[in-house]
């Protein structure tokens, strides 16, 4: 093989289009970004709006559900320790 011939050293690229998609690209991400900053901005107002017309907050909610599922675990512990106990008093 001689040495002065030209080979193919691999794809040759124009770096005006590389340029021009690497801006565009750049301004849509940045588009995006913005959508998304309006988008979630009103999903939160809407829902900050939404929990302030609630007659029961969402905080009181979530305790008077924790105390029910206390006293139901407390009721069902109880009803199960006595139903064994009155099972074994039964059989003897």
């Amino acid at each position: 093989m001689n040495n002065d011939a030209k080979g193919s050293t691999g794809p040759q690229f124009r770096s005006a289009p590389l340029i021009t998609s690497a801006v565009l690209v750049g301004v849509g991400t940045f588009i995006i970004f913005a959508g998304l900053a309006v988008g979630g901005s009103h999903l939160l107002s809407a829902t900050r709006r939404w929990v302030r017309e609630m007659e029961v907050p969402p905080s009181e909610l979530a305790k008077l559900k924790y105390a029910q599922a206390r006293a139901a675990v407390t009721a069902g512990t109880a009803a199960w320790q006595n139903g064994s106990q009155t099972q074994a008093a039964g059989v003897s």
